[in-house]
């Protein structure tokens, strides 16, 4: 298949790349690089089934020549992060709603026989219930959760309207090799990785006893392969781990000191996502665990090296923002 793939420097879309190119289809890269990087190409930007097209998905102009004879459409595109969506909303609105109804108009417009859309779990804001089902109700906390749900409503009715065979996948807490080192304050993993790097140590959030669905980015590429090889669609499905695991047993994994920050708003005490509908409907099922997972992030430690070194003032400073609109102070 001709597959396209937008987002495609970015962390999850390099690695759906490479698993593309493994399995023998001809891949075109898609990036603003705003967020991705070229050097997310490097294990495959030489292969001969795949070209790189720097074009922002906000460009509908642009959109049309890179999505010609295109089959499959995996839209990962856009900006992720709490707090800039909270202080720049205009901007998550621009590229997160307005650039997915670019894609699909651009995608109809070709007829694509598939489209993949990677939903974001953190539309389920604050759920009561574990693991939680796709049945959940819908309550985003911030800016950013509300504007990857609106665009998966934007390709649910596409996909209803338009008679488009789409798919959108809600992902929990992705990550693995090649996860965003630069930029806000944000995914665990990366905050403690550079301070394991610089000996500083770890700041967890409250008591530690939080648990997240940790997912590894192998997982959910292969997510992405099963969707777009399946027959289903306008159906949305859970991607995660099968299990969940505390902040206190990840910093065990990681060995080092721990100074606390206070609990922030709008954060789930848990993140759990039952898999039941997509193992069902896709044959999926996650096959890295948790601690190997965690030993690959080691084995990958120096890509943190130029990371920002976060601690608890620096912390405090980037998420006055969180605390100042999401406080229960309001």
């Amino acid at each position: 298949m001709k597959a396209l793939v937008t987002g495609g420097a970015g962390f999850i879309g390099s690695h759906l790349t490479e698993s593309l190119l493994a399995d023998g289809h001809e891949v075109r890269g898609v990036d603003s690089l705003i967020t991705g990087r070229i050097a997310n190409l490097a294990s495959f930007k030489d292969h001969p089934g795949f070209s790189f097209h720097k074009v922002d998905v906000t460009d509908k102009a642009a959109l049309k020549p890179v999505m010609k004879d295109v089959d499959w459409v995996f839209h990962l595109a856009g900006l992720a992060d709490i707090v800039p969506s909270i202080e720049q909303p205009e901007d998550y609105y621009f590229n997160n709603v307005t650039g997915t109804f670019n894609v699909l108009e651009a995608a109809r417009d070709v007829g694509v026989k598939r489209f993949l859309y990677a939903a974001s779990a953190s539309c389920y804001g604050l759920p009561e219930n574990f693991p939680t089902p796709e049945t959940t109700g819908i309550q985003p906390q911030y800016p950013y959760a509300l504007s990857k749900y609106l665009g998966e409503e934007l390709v649910m009715h596409w996909s209803q309207v338009y008679n488009m065979p789409a798919l959108s996948l809600r992902l929990f807490n992705v990550f693995g090799p090649r996860s965003r080192t630069t930029g806000a304050y944000g995914a665990v993993f990366g905050v403690f990785l550079a301070q394991k790097l610089s000996g500083k140590p770890y700041t967890v959030v409250g008591d530690g006893e939080q648990s997240r669905d940790f997912t590894f980015v192998t997982d959910v590429a292969s997510a992405f392969l099963a969707a777009a090889r399946s027959s289903c669609s306008g159906e949305v499905m859970n991607v995660g781990s099968g299990g969940h695991y505390s902040v206190n047993r990840l910093v065990n994994l990681l060995g080092g000191d721990i100074t606390y920050v206070p609990k922030r708003p709008g954060e789930p005490d848990c993140t759990f996502a039952d898999i039941s509908k997509i193992k069902k409907l896709l044959n999926w099922e996650p096959k890295v665990g948790f601690e190997d997972g965690v030993g690959i992030m080691l084995n990958h430690i120096q890509d943190w090296s130029d990371a920002p070194v976060w601690e608890t003032d620096t912390i405090a400073e980037a998420t006055a923002s969180w605390f100042k609109y999401l406080g229960d102070s309001k």
